[in-house]
């Protein structure tokens, strides 16, 4: 039996941008939200919240993007140089978020500039994560195995929509993340933020769902043929099943199902993302068993993946259960 170790890491790679997605989109979201809480304790409180967990929520990016550079080069050569603008402006505002986790609990008299860091920091590098996904979605021009566009073909009107849609995305994850690990102010202000963003993300989402199909003749066909539409109608029900169990969580005053909820209409939107991509891996033109690399390296590196990630989700889910429950208003990232 011949074993497709293309499509075995083009699956892997998939789980985990969608890893980095659900986890650090929480984090990235309580920066989002952080201007729109005031007062010192609730600030310290939010930033208590994710810190011990940010930094190990960022090694499913690496992961992602070495292993893209490792498994699929061509796919890696391509997209790079098409978007080397927003992926550029998206590390760099992820350096200034990280920074002002260390530095605001030290420089207290300079204290608004590192918030100013960590909430622009996590804006800017969600806008960019954003436009980065829609100028990839609406495809990206190749001529032979070579990016062939300009230098601003990843800025349009769907890349700014699909940007502001996933910070709107993110800051329902972390709106729900704080309802569930937030007392007080903040967990009030974070429930009323909740019901905004989850509002804002439907409409969002039901505008980006609409205007996808039209972007190529295959997410055309994809979702909008018979007997196509009976295989992907389910996606579209089952987010609109997460989205009842979003805002019934938050009238019932649950803590935990608003934000397993938000996961859930993330998740699914992943899935109906890769239900218009497959099997390319740079649409339109570029398949995932086109950009991969050989076989044989392949093979070798499936080896230390099939190590090296169940050793990530163990420490992960060692951190989530080590700092479980409630923060606390006396918890601090700096003792």
């Amino acid at each position: 039996m011949t074993i497709d170790y293309a499509l075995i890491w083009a699956g892997l790679i998939a789980f985990a941008v969608l890893a980095y997605v659900v986890l650090d989109g929480f984090d990235l979201g309580v920066g989002i939200l952080f201007p729109f809480i005031k007062g010192e304790a609730n600030k310290d409180q939010m930033m208590n919240s994710v810190a011990p967990l940010w930094d190990g929520n960022e090694t499913w990016l690496v992961l992602g993007g070495g292993g893209l550079f490792a498994v699929f080069p061509l796919a890696y050569a391509i997209i790079m140089p098409a978007l080397y603008a927003p992926i550029f402006i998206m590390l760099l505002a992820l350096v200034f978020r990280g920074v002002a986790f260390e530095f605001r609990w030290k420089e207290t008299k300079k204290q608004y500039l590192w918030d100013i860091a960590f909430a622009g920091g996590s804006t800017v590098a969600t806008f960019a994560q954003g436009v980065a996904l829609g100028a990839l979605v609406q495809g990206i021009p190749v001529m032979g195995r070579a990016y062939y566009g300009g230098w601003w073909d990843w800025l349009s009107p769907f890349s700014l929509l699909t940007g502001f849609a996933l910070v709107v995305g993110y800051a329902l994850l972390g709106s729900t993340w704080l309802v569930m690990k937030g007392e007080g102010e903040v967990y009030d202000r974070a429930h009323l933020f909740a019901k905004i963003t989850g509002l804002g993300l439907l409409v969002l989402i039901g505008l980006v769902s609409l205007w996808t199909p039209f972007l190529h003749d295959q997410f055309m066909a994809r979702w909008y043929t018979w007997p196509n539409m009976l295989y992907v109608l389910p996606v579209p029900l089952l987010v609109l099943a997460a989205a009842y169990f979003l805002f019934t969580g938050l009238k019932k005053g649950y803590v935990n199902q608003p934000y397993l909820s938000a996961v859930s209409l993330f998740v699914l939107s992943y899935i109906g993302l890769v239900i218009s991509f497959f099997p390319y891996i740079v649409p339109p033109s570029v398949t995932i068993w086109e950009a991969a690399a050989p076989d044989v390296s392949l093979h070798f590196l499936l080896v230390g993946a099939v190590v090296l990630i169940p050793l990530i989700l163990t420490y992960t889910a060692y951190a989530y259960w080590v700092f479980r429950g409630k923060v606390g208003k006396t918890s601090g990232y700096h003792a």
